[in-house]
């Protein structure tokens, strides 16, 4: 039996590492790719720290990545659509038969391996100047925030937004934000290199969220009306209590970050009078990804500069520690197996 190496989590005792596993066969409808680059997400440390847990993984190992580019290999049974050869990223999850979605790297097995299989229908064609490091990190790490501003925020040209968390997702909603049209676009962050960053990304003006004139400042570049959008990238309570003191009238807080933490609102009667929401966030929708393809082939975007760092399969556990420590404030490393 052809074996390959793949990057593996025993969700049980939280061990990981890379090793040989049988290389998989594509069934019907699905198809083998030959895995170019995968991106490594903050979700993935959760994972191996335990702080996340697969709901719907058969047995106790997975292999990791839900952020996958590369090229068909093989073809199942039942493929119509798409060839051998042809440059593809892959959806970060699908829908089973029972209606559940279920995600790459989590409650199956993930991109961090020599290959992967995706069913026909998560396939996402891209175009032949795409560098896969780029395309790998479109699921999800673009796509995510993508789906907050567009979707759940829905937000409109010349309103007033403000971007607490500045990393890996944080980065891209800014760059997404200046090119739908909001502003202004305040990014808040107490890493004075996230803060160099979100400028750099298009943000117009980038505040340290611990310092002691932080609600002052927001109100100013308001011009006193509050944001129409604030969009929680951190997860952290504290920014979603600032959030909720510099919402405007009909302003909505958008909860991307993911915490267990108690959300508390002090002054309920304010919220409602000023008619603000609370919205979460998680994911996006294949259209999506879809969409973001189409405006990177269009020109209008491009994340070169989103690649903090590239690491092969074997340094997996490097990338992870890495990350987990946020050396260098990185906003995306890929691992190109």
């Amino acid at each position: 039996m052809a074996t390959m190496r793949a990057a593996r989590l025993n969700t049980t005792d939280r061990s990981f590492g890379v090793t040989d596993v049988p290389r998989p066969v594509p069934g019907r409808g699905q198809v083998l790719v030959r895995v170019r680059a995968a991106g490594v997400c903050l979700s993935d440390i959760h994972l191996i720290d335990g702080s996340l847990s697969p709901l719907h993984l058969d047995g106790d190992t997975v292999t990791l990545g839900h952020e996958v580019a590369g090229v068909v290999e093989e073809l199942g049974p039942e493929v119509f659509d798409v060839g051998a050869g042809d440059r593809v990223a892959l959806q970060a999850g699908e829908y089973d038969r029972r209606g559940r979605l279920l995600t790459r790297g989590v409650d199956y097995d993930g991109g961090w391996a020599e290959y992967a299989l995706a069913a026909e229908e998560t396939l996402v064609p891209i175009p032949d100047d795409l560098p896969f490091e780029q395309a790998a990190i479109i699921p999800d790490a673009v796509s995510t925030p993508w789906a907050a501003v567009t979707a759940t925020g829905d937000v409109r040209p010349a309103e007033a937004v403000c971007v607490w968390g500045v990393g890996g997702l944080g980065a891209h909603a800014v760059q997404l934000l200046r090119m739908v049209g909001a502003a202004p676009i305040i990014a808040a962050d107490p890493d004075e290199q996230a803060r160099d960053r979100a400028l750099d990304y298009g943000a117009d003006v980038a505040l340290d969220s611990t310092a002691p004139d932080f609600l002052t400042r927001v109100g100013q570049l308001t011009h006193g009306r509050g944001l129409d959008v604030a969009f929680d990238f951190a997860g952290v309570p504290v920014v979603r209590e600032q959030a909720i003191q510099v919402l405007g009238e009909h302003g909505r807080l958008v909860l991307v970050g993911l915490t267990a933490k108690p959300l508390e609102v002090e002054d309920g009667t304010r919220f409602s009078y000023l008619r603000q929401q609370i919205l979460g966030h998680y994911g996006s929708e294949p259209e999506h990804v879809t969409q973001l393809v189409d405006l990177v082939r269009a020109g209008r975007l491009e994340f070169s500069r989103s690649i903090s760092g590239t690491f092969t399969l074997e340094e997996a556990p490097e990338a992870v520690e890495q990350l987990e420590k946020r050396i260098g404030s990185p906003v995306r490393l890929v691992l190109l197996p």
